[in-house]
């Protein structure tokens, strides 16, 4: 039987890799920083415990899901982010490869600074302007040199079952009539439930290297949350503003990429996988929610 461990089994991500493999005959290590009923406790950032669950365990698969994804935060606190980007990456990297397991990484839009107009491939010069993006960045790097076989996966606006921007637009529509949403950054909404399904299609084969993973099409935050909002039926009025406008209101905001729209250049040309446009991937959502 395959054994796959997972990282950060408890987010959006590794909730939605457990439901797509469900029936599948594989035997998961679910792995977090905190122990919990079927969860192994563990520390991407201690290489140490790290290489000895991995002796231990012996698995075929490893998918890392865990990162430090609060981006405001990681400018105040950029060596954690560091630690648990970068660090952790690298120490998953150093144990699959001695085990002879394959490495799925999950990165991120943020490793381009934004300023282009129109998707990024794979082979798009990067240049991240947050400590995330940089931090996310150097993550893939050690992928790249220590891991023996691995996927990268860059993916971006992803919602699942957890804490996202879709939830959030949906409670505040419970007690507000307006809500002002940013309407110049540009990027396609990823549902959990598709990466996890390319990552089940990716994964049992060698066709590895850095993939971007993002559900087809794209929209600013403002058209995001009015689709929410027009599928939900919910009468809420969406405010457009723009970066620059939110950010008076709101300090201390990270810079966010203002055109991150990814193109899964190298999945179209290397597979038949196809990943869903964000409005066909949200409605099923919306209507499991």
């Amino acid at each position: 039987m395959k054994k796959i461990l997972v990282t950060g089994c408890n987010g959006q991500l590794g909730r939605a890799i457990q439901k797509e493999y469900s029936g599948c005959g594989v035997e998961f290590i679910n792995t977090d920083v905190q122990a919990g009923e079927g969860i192994t406790p563990l520390d991407i950032t201690d290489v140490d415990e790290v290489l000895g669950l991995m002796r231990t365990a012996r698995p075929d698969v490893v998918i890392n899901c865990a990162a430090h994804t609060a981006v405001d935060l990681c400018e105040q606190q950029w060596d954690n982010a560091y630690r648990i980007n970068a660090i952790g990456p690298r120490n998953l990297s150093i144990a699959a490869s001695e085990v002879g397991a394959k490495l799925i990484h999950v990165s991120t839009d943020y490793v381009f600074d934004g300023n282009g107009a129109r998707p990024y491939t794979e082979f798009d010069a990067v240049g991240p302007d947050s400590a995330y993006g940089k931090t996310k960045l150097e993550g893939e790097y050690f992928v790249k040199d220590f891991a023996t076989h691995y996927f990268i996966l860059r993916t971006a606006w992803l919602y699942g079952d957890g804490k996202n921007f879709i939830q959030t637009m949906l409670r505040l529509s419970e007690n507000h009539d307006k809500i002002t949403v940013v309407n110049d950054q540009l990027g396609s909404p990823t549902s959990a439930a598709e990466l996890a399904r390319m990552i089940h299609f990716l994964e049992p084969t060698d066709n590895y290297g850095l993939f971007h993973a993002t559900c087809e099409g794209e929209c600013s935050w403002a058209a995001f949350a009015q689709e929410i909002f027009a599928l939900a039926g919910k009468p809420t009025e969406v405010i457009p503003v723009t970066t620059e406008e939110y950010c008076k209101a709101n300090p201390n905001q990270a810079k966010r990429p203002a055109y991150s729209v990814l193109e899964n250049y190298m999945l179209k040309l290397t597979t038949d996988f196809r990943m869903a446009d964000w409005r066909d991937a949200l409605k099923q959502y919306m209507a499991q929610i």
